[in-house]
């Protein structure tokens, strides 16, 4: 393991060692692309390579050019070879004119569509098992009604933090556990609102609800906010370390999964995953007689996908599915790329 310098966006992780030798190019990759809005990282990655999450290994920084870690519409992206070895250069188009146009960085494109994963960033919760049972509950809304919404006041009981002056309500939602080993891996805090603290009465606060996304009811808890950076740029990357993990859930509660689909991962930070992540999807392999020998036999497991994590907690993590070459379920298999 060493030091790279992660060019795209420049970040600076622990990755790999692959040699950009290594890196499979498509066949049809053509000779250049213009960015246009809407493109992804991933989609443009996609284009060139067969291996997108390998990006990095071949991204060639322009010094030449500002901000040379972003990709803007317009950008030309172009393949190259120096000393032999495939590079990802780009060509920055800038129109002379009398007024000078600031680009707002946050015009460059992402890495992948923000817009599938936004609520999971900013709201979605994974708490250990109890947490919730614990934590202060609503007893009342506003003239004691029983549901209530943003610009109404509740009443909420539990042992508070006069210090702390926003929480977050959630409902228990479902409870993860390993398919193995039936270990709790989190109990979902489904997001259902935020609220302000008013007064604190003894055990007894009012809060103002300042957001909803469901109506509160009788028994909803409230977290204190989380204090932590939200993510919004991913570097795709291999994993570190050797994965055998599987797909335990689906966002909404189904079992299909498609591509852009939000999933469940029964792997997380305890097993040195990370943000950024792209793992393979397998179907597991069937069982068939052997009419021969008359006995049974193991069909092997078959890549069907590819997903990449943008969200991690201790025992799971969150991921969004990029290819979906067959449909894919719950309980297939994630692995290594």
């Amino acid at each position: 393991m060493k030091k790279r310098i992660l060019g795209l966006l420049g970040a600076i992780v622990l990755a790999t060692q692959v040699n950009a030798d290594e890196v499979q190019l498509r066949a049809d990759y053509p000779d250049q692309h213009v960015v246009v809005k809407g493109d992804t990282l991933w989609d443009i990655s996609n284009t060139f390579l067969n291996t997108p999450w390998m990006w990095p290994e071949i991204w060639h920084v322009n010094p030449q050019i500002e901000n040379p870690h972003l990709i803007y519409p317009g950008d030309i992206v172009r393949l190259i070879y120096l000393d032999g070895k495939p590079r990802i250069v780009i060509d920055r188009v800038v129109k002379l004119s009398p007024n000078m146009r600031v680009v707002d960085e946050r015009e460059a494109i992402a890495s992948i569509p923000l817009e599938r994963i936004n609520n999971f960033l900013s709201r979605s919760r994974v708490v250990d098992d109890g947490v919730l049972e614990v934590a202060p509950y609503v007893v009342s809304g506003e003239d004691k009604r029983l549901l209530t919404g943003e610009g109404d006041r509740v009443y909420a009981r539990g042992d508070f933090d006069a210090s702390v002056a926003a929480y977050g309500l959630y409902r228990k939602g479902q409870v993860y556990k390993d398919p193995k080993t039936n270990e709790v891996l989190g109990v979902e805090a489904t997001d259902i609102a935020s609220g302000r603290m008013r007064a604190l009465d003894d055990s007894v606060a009012t809060l103002a609800l300042t957001r909803s996304t469901q109506e509160v009811r009788i028994g909803d808890r409230l977290l204190q906010d989380e204090e932590r950076s939200i993510e919004s740029t991913f570097y795709p990357s291999a994993p570190d370390v050797a994965v055998d993990g599987e797909i335990i859930a689906v966002e909404g509660g189904v079992t299909q999964v498609g591509k852009m689909s939000v999933v469940v991962l029964n792997r997380g930070e305890r097993e040195g995953i990370k943000v950024g992540n792209v793992l393979a999807i397998y179907k597991r392999g069937g069982e068939v007689r052997d009419r021969l020998k008359g006995d049974i036999v193991k069909l092997p497991d078959e890549q069907a996908g590819l997903l990449m994590v943008f969200r991690i907690f201790e025992k799971l993590s969150l991921g969004l599915v990029l290819e979906a070459e067959r449909p894919l379920s719950t309980k297939d298999l994630v692995k290594n790329p």
